[in-house]
């Protein structure tokens, strides 16, 4: 197993969890406390958080998920290139 195709899986687990996040909060009795909603919360915010200091709502939509998303598959994209031509 390649190191490419190692990295090429943990991207996708990380952005499965931001998706989970994100079906989380249209649950409205959520209790964000419990495990394992705490777990996914907490380790998906660390990266969702810096999108949320920048994109503002728009009204009552949070598109920082979103554009969170969108900047993860990129990086993963140019990861996996770089691993795959570096033959890792």
């Amino acid at each position: 197993m390649s190191l490419a195709y190692i990295a090429g899986l943990l991207f996708h687990f990380y952005s499965l969890l931001i998706f989970i996040r994100i079906l989380l909060t249209w649950i409205p009795n959520i209790d964000w406390n419990q495990q394992p909603v705490k777990a996914i919360r907490e380790v998906s915010d660390v990266y969702l958080n810096i999108f949320r200091n920048v994109i503002p709502p728009l009204g009552m939509i949070d598109i920082s998920p979103m554009v969170a998303l969108i900047v993860l598959w990129i990086i993963q994209g140019a990861v996996v290139r770089l691993l795959v031509m570096a033959g890792l």
